[in-house]
């Protein structure tokens, strides 16, 4: 399940793929708009600029940007950073692995071969799916619904 924090990083960094190229915005654009609390949101947006994927600028049109192009931002990438791993269990982790404690023999256990399943099938999907990506299928899902709407209205 994915963390508060992470959703609002996906929130937020959606924004900024959708307005990357337009300048700096700011948090509190961000955070009114994505109607995300904006004192978590500046440590969020923080992380992701120590972690090279945003940019900032201080002073008059200043704000948060994205440094990297977003079709090269993947949301297996935030999802890591902001949430850690994508597996259901430890034992299947890439990069957070732990034995489970309550696991006999991780060779014959069988909740570990699904989940091993589980995972790559997430991972292939997220690894291959970009915030400009993601801004892309919301507002085609926007407008799909508008549309909706409108021809109900309409009847």
């Amino acid at each position: 399940m994915l963390s508060k924090k992470t959703k609002y990083a996906l929130k937020a960094m959606t924004v900024l793929a959708r307005n990357h190229g337009k300048g700096p915005m700011l948090i509190s654009t961000i955070s009114e708009q994505e109607n995300i609390p904006k004192k978590f949101l500046e440590n969020i947006l923080l992380e992701l600029k120590n972690a090279g994927m945003l940019a900032s600028k201080k002073g008059a049109g200043g704000g948060y940007y994205l440094l990297k192009p977003p079709d090269t931002i993947m949301l297996s990438d935030i999802i890591r950073l902001m949430g850690g791993p994508i597996a259901l269990v430890p034992c299947v982790s890439l990069n957070f692995y732990e034995p489970c404690e309550e696991c006999k023999d991780e060779l014959t256990c069988g909740i570990r071969q699904v989940a091993l399943r589980v995972r790559d099938a997430s991972l292939e999907i997220l690894a291959k799916t970009s915030i400009k990506d993601l801004a892309e299928k919301e507002d085609s899902l926007i407008a799909m619904h508008k549309k909706t709407r409108t021809k109900a209205s309409t009847k």
